[in-house]
């Protein structure tokens, strides 16, 4: 919890004035009862009626101050809690920016969106009620037994055996909630995880009529999440009444001692009447121990997994610089030896793969689903390092190189085409923040999908649903490639980027990219595509089993043949 509770260092002077005021509140708070006693005894039982205003009216001059100290309070202590939490959220975020995608599968979407935003939001909570009233509780019950031990030590005596018995219950209450409150957050992570699947693929719940499956899957993490929710709050209820019965019987023994010694001319009424007002003021210190307590025990919970996020090191490690400049570029790549495992995982997705591709090639890579076509594209821009053996750009391990400067040398097409909110001028820059409206133009011709633009309501100012919902797969895929494009990279990585694509519109986006002269990986399943490349590897359980041009493997590789013949509906045993 230091570690998160540490971005507060930045705010240390509208701490201390939150703290300064919060003394104020509380001086005022526990002079009250003296006053209330001074009264009684010499104003009331004499029939003093100056010793009553005098005494009433620095009581309601004394609450005019406490007032004001309250408000502006609240004031600093709203600026802290927000401020720090904006901090947090933003260290979290650039954390979150920083992982490779091996870090990003130690968690969910749903838990790193849950910590963002309901686990920040608990601990800015607490540091609210820190400066707000959960410093000002504990002082109200140490001064208030303080000032009761002046006023009437023996029978303050009552509060002193009766106090720690309540903070004994506390601790134990708080080590129990933490747990608990960090179990109720786990939940929440479940049915933020549920939901977001569901509508996510709503259009696929609804064709393949899973609503009722949904709901009952949604019902069960949401009843988890509620049965723990309610054994953290039941534990957290009991607070009060334990509270409740304690102090009570406190005030009754006081009342029954108090009197006794009244009778004996051993203490004044109002003496008994401000160790009453002190009680009540501590009970009532003690009942705010409850909201307290739930909120430590779930910032507590919370702050935990903030700092799993914010103590994780990144394996990615950035290069000391390259010897390469931006201009000089040409986009040679060399795979040596190279072999590759997720992480957590024992079996190999790639096992000492090497091939040479000289720049501007076009290198086409076929495989059947799991033989590592995909995870080869990733190693490229450093999604994922190399376990052994090496990659090289222009002779120089990329390893060496900024993650920067090697990343703006790639134009990356994933294979689910994701779209962002926005225009579609503004998707199309995400490839290039400064682009001219002359180069999102040429872009958009050489993915063609210009045409399918001006044909749009605003043309290139149309707003995107979210994920590019209003446009359709091709669409999307042509887009996505129009903002690999635009950047004008030295290597282009395609990873089954033209699947929806006919083969008239992607022979002519593959013509266009021939025009841009930049070294182009092109991950495919179709015969038509790696038919036109320099090159084909053909990918069978993470190895290189084949490679060449189309010709050569029709004649020496019987696994090409195959899916050749899946494609073409012709045997070709012999063929050439």
């Amino acid at each position: 919890m230091l570690k998160v509770l540490s971005f507060l260092k930045s705010y240390k002077k509208p701490i201390y004035i939150a703290l300064l005021l919060m003394f104020v509140e509380l001086f005022v708070e526990l002079l009250s009862p003296l006053f209330i006693a001074k009264i009684i005894d010499e104003g009331i039982l004499k029939n003093d009626l100056s010793v009553v205003l005098i005494w009433g009216g620095i009581m309601v001059g004394l609450s005019l101050v406490g007032f004001a100290a309250g408000i502006i309070n609240s004031f600093y202590s709203a600026h802290v809690s927000q401020s720090f939490g904006y901090d947090v959220r933003k260290s979290l975020f650039d954390k979150v920016q920083s992982f490779s995608f091996a870090n990003l599968n130690r968690f969910p979407t749903s838990s790193l969106i849950t910590r963002l935003t309901n686990d920040v939001t608990q601990i800015q909570v607490l540091v609210f009620m820190a400066l707000r009233i959960a410093a000002r509780a504990p002082l109200l019950v140490i001064g208030g037994v303080v000032m009761a031990l002046i006023v009437n030590w023996r029978l303050a005596l009552i509060l002193v055996v009766a106090m720690p018995l309540l903070l004994l219950f506390m601790v134990w209450l708080m080590s129990k909630g933490v747990k608990l409150f960090r179990a109720v957050q786990e939940k929440l992570d479940a049915v933020n995880s549920v939901m977001r699947e569901n509508l996510s693929g709503m259009r696929l719940i609804k064709a393949f009529l899973r609503k009722k499956h949904e709901q009952e899957r949604f019902a069960k993490t949401n009843h988890e999440l509620k049965d723990e929710t309610v054994t953290a709050l039941r534990l957290i209820e009991l607070t009060m009444p334990v509270l409740l019965l304690v102090m009570n019987l406190s005030i009754l023994v006081i009342l029954w001692f108090g009197s006794a010694q009244v009778n004996a001319n051993q203490a004044n009424v109002g003496e008994i009447v401000a160790l009453i007002n002190y009680a009540t003021r501590i009970m009532f210190a003690f009942s705010v121990f409850s909201f307290i307590l739930m909120g430590f025990a779930r910032a507590k919970a919370s702050s935990a997994r903030i700092s799993e996020v914010l103590d994780v090191e990144v394996d990615l490690t950035d290069g000391e610089g390259s010897l390469l400049k931006e201009s000089t570029v040409r986009g040679n790549i060399q795979f040596d030896q190279v072999s590759f495992k997720y992480p957590n995982t024992d079996e190999k997705v790639l096992k000492e793969i090497s091939f040479d591709v000289r720049a501007s090639e076009t290198v086409a890579i076929l495989g059947a689903t799991g033989s590592g076509k995909s995870s080869l594209f990733q190693l490229i821009p450093r999604l994922y390092d190399v376990n052994s053996g090496a990659i090289y750009l222009d002779h120089q391990n990329v390893k060496t190189m900024k993650l920067e400067f090697l990343r703006k040398q790639i134009g990356y097409v994933p294979q689910e085409a994701r779209l962002f909110s926005g225009t579609v001028k503004e998707n199309i820059c995400w490839g290039k923040e400064n682009a001219t409206m002359d180069e999102i133009v040429e872009a958009a011709k050489a993915a063609q999908i210009h045409e399918t633009i001006v044909n749009l309501p605003q043309q290139y100012e149309t707003i995107l649903g979210q994920r590019g919902v209003n446009l359709s797969g091709g669409q999307k895929q042509r887009l996505s490639i129009a903002r690999a494009l635009i950047r004008k990279p030295k290597i282009l990585l395609l990873d089954d980027s033209t699947s929806a694509l006919d083969l008239q519109t992607e022979a002519k986006i593959l013509e266009a990219i021939k025009k841009q002269s930049c070294t182009t990986f092109i991950i495919t399943q179709k015969i038509s595509t790696v038919m036109v490349a320099d090159n084909i590897l053909l990918l069978e359980d993470g190895m290189i089993v084949a490679n060449g041009k189309h010709n050569d493997l029709m004649k020496k590789s019987p696994l090409y043949q195959k899916i050749y013949a899946s494609q073409h509906h012709e045997e070709v045993v012999g063929h050439g």
